[in-house]
């Protein structure tokens, strides 16, 4: 069952993400996981666990992280 929450989570972060950068509407639902998931790794690997946890996942790294990846990822995979 913590599987599930780990999945539903991390791809509500990849969508808050995708909103924040405005990449929301052209990344799928799999993006946003993958996106959520990779995001709260390196949000909490540079900015540590504080705040609010859900999933054991911190939410604010892990939305700061996850912004920072889908603003790379875009930033070399995105349209000339």
């Amino acid at each position: 069952m913590h599987w599930l929450w780990v999945l539903i989570v991390g791809g509500v972060i990849g969508a808050i993400a995708g909103a924040i950068t405005s990449k929301g509407k052209s990344m799928g639902w799999i993006y946003n996981v993958i996106a959520g998931l990779v995001g709260s790794s390196i949000g909490q690997a540079l900015l540590g666990s504080w705040g609010p946890q859900v999933a054991g996942m911190a939410l604010i790294p892990s939305i700061i992280g996850a912004v920072i990846l889908v603003a790379v990822v875009s930033f070399f995979v995105g349209k000339k």
